[in-house]
């Protein structure tokens, strides 16, 4: 072990070294305000000084005045609405259960004034609210749940101004979604595949169907509430909100099918082509949601820098993608979607890569058992801190549950995008069979876990016992990444 063979690593990822110091400036930005003026005069002049005398700390300096900057710049005051009054609203219903505010009634006036901020949606179960839907409704606008600090200021952060309670009454009038979208056209495929034929059971049938449609179209209208509660419990929820772990079930799977490709001419530049292009269909499909396009924008850059079979490219190109997207909106910063995405793919390139080389054997199937397992056991380590800060417990039973569950995650969403790319009625009784029996597996799997005594206990770290762990992991890869690599030699001549 050598503190130089780091160095040499460290040297290698020169996105990351700029992605530190960029995003330091934006959370000392929201937490202290500095005179615009100062700040960009700064940064113009350590970064006129670094270019001149090369020199790292200016360059440092530079870019967190920068991120600093940027933070500043995308400041905007939050808009008032009246709260605790019935008074009307003009909804559009988006996914993850929020909904944009159009217009509202001015309850002194009675006249309708135009807005473009977001709302926590709460709706009952009879009014299934579809993504993309507008209504015209009655009710109250509450305050964020003062009882979840941390899930308020995460809702505050994503341009919530509130929260609302909907039921069927209050509705005016409601209209669907606008045009045919591929959204609507997924949703509509995957109720097609009907299968409930696959199911005898007709509840295991209507929850393997709900299950489907919100893994692979981010449709959750239709899942019940024992369903939900169970995932929830077993910390499996991530699975019902399409996010990074969805698009890189795709970006895994995709690239498993296609691995043959490299053997032809210029092939592995194809297999990036076509994993990319799936890859953003699904995003399609599933409504093109802030945590979707994040994910499959990540998924994009590391698809391409795979293609050059360097892991210091892909973590480069992570590195340059999360840089990207914060000098276009540096509140995604303090989004959880985008940490959990970022922490996840950087724990896939930092641990599960190696794990996955080393565990490496001369079996096809085995080893993508074994990958699919090692990813999925990386991911739920690396979000398990971020998701106890937002929700204020740890699911045990998850941390064990997780690596089972995404292979059949994988079988269900992988399955469900290629009957939406191609639903050919000759093979439908194979998907049907294939799809329906992996989802009610996964349904089955995660109602037993969830109803372990033990599955979960409170526990909702602050920010910076949050902080101490993360730094705990980049400490053990540090560790890690200080062993010198062992040198092959070929026999060959």
């Amino acid at each position: 072990m050598s503190l130089h063979v780091l160095a040499r690593r460290l040297r290698r990822l020169p996105m990351l070294r700029a992605f530190v110091p960029f995003a330091a400036g934006i959370v000392l930005a929201d937490r202290y305000a500095l005179p615009a003026l100062f700040v960009w005069a700064g940064f113009a002049l350590c970064g006129g000084t670094a270019l001149v005398r090369r020199s790292s700390v200016y360059t440092v300096a530079a870019l967190l005045l920068f991120g600093w900057g940027v933070r500043g710049l995308h400041e905007t005051p939050p808009e008032r609405l009246p709260r605790d009054v019935r008074t009307g609203f003009a909804l559009t219903v988006e996914g993850g259960g929020t909904g944009r505010i159009t217009a509202w009634r001015d309850p002194a006036t009675g006249r309708w004034r135009e807005t473009k901020v977001r709302a926590v949606v709460h709706a009952d179960s009879t009014l299934a609210l579809r993504t993309g839907e507008r209504l015209v409704l009655t009710g109250c606008l509450d305050d964020l749940p003062a009882s979840l600090p941390s899930y308020a200021e995460l809702m505050r952060r994503r341009g919530c101004v509130g929260s609302m309670w909907l039921s069927e009454r209050q509705v005016l009038r409601r209209q669907p979604a606008r045009g045919s979208t591929l959204h609507a056209i997924a949703v509509g495929r995957l109720r097609r595949l009907g299968l409930a034929e696959a199911l005898r059971d007709a509840g295991r049938a209507r929850d393997a169907q709900a299950l489907c449609e919100a893994m692979a179209a981010g449709e959750r209208a239709g899942l019940s509430r024992p369903l939900r509660e169970a995932y929830a419990r077993s910390g499996t929820a991530h699975l019902l909100a399409v996010s990074g772990l969805h698009v890189g079930i795709v970006f895994l799977v995709a690239n498993l099918l296609l691995g043959w490709l490299p053997a032809l001419r210029y092939g592995h530049l194809w297999r990036s082509c076509a994993a990319a292009a799936l890859v953003w269909l699904y995003a399609a499909a599933a409504g093109f949601s802030p945590s979707v396009v994040r994910a499959a924008l990540m998924f994009t850059a590391l698809q391409f820098s795979l293609a050059s079979a360097s892991v210091y490219a892909s973590g480069n190109v992570l590195a340059a993608t999360a840089f990207g997207m914060l000098v276009w909106n540096p509140d995604w910063l303090f989004d959880l979607s985008f940490q959990l995405s970022f922490a996840a793919v950087a724990a896939i390139l930092a641990w599960s890569v190696p794990l996955c080389r080393l565990l490496r054997t001369r079996f096809g199937p085995l080893n993508a058992l074994v990958d699919t397992l090692v990813v999925g056991l990386a991911a739920s380590v690396a979000t398990a801190p971020l998701a106890a800060h937002t929700f204020g417990y740890v699911s045990l039973v998850g941390l064990a549950v997780n690596p089972v569950v995404v292979p059949l995650a994988a079988t269900v969403v992988f399955g469900s995008v290629v009957w939406m790319i191609a639903p050919l009625a000759f093979a439908a009784p194979l998907f049907r069979l294939v799809i329906g029996t992996a989802a009610a597996w996964q349904n089955a799997l995660v109602e037993r876990a969830a109803a372990v005594p033990w599955a979960t206990f409170a526990w909702e770290p602050s920010a910076g016992q949050t902080a101490a762990v993360y730094l705990l992991f980049i400490g053990i890869t540090a560790v890690a990444w200080c062993a010198e690599p062992k040198k092959k030699v070929s026999l060959r001549r």
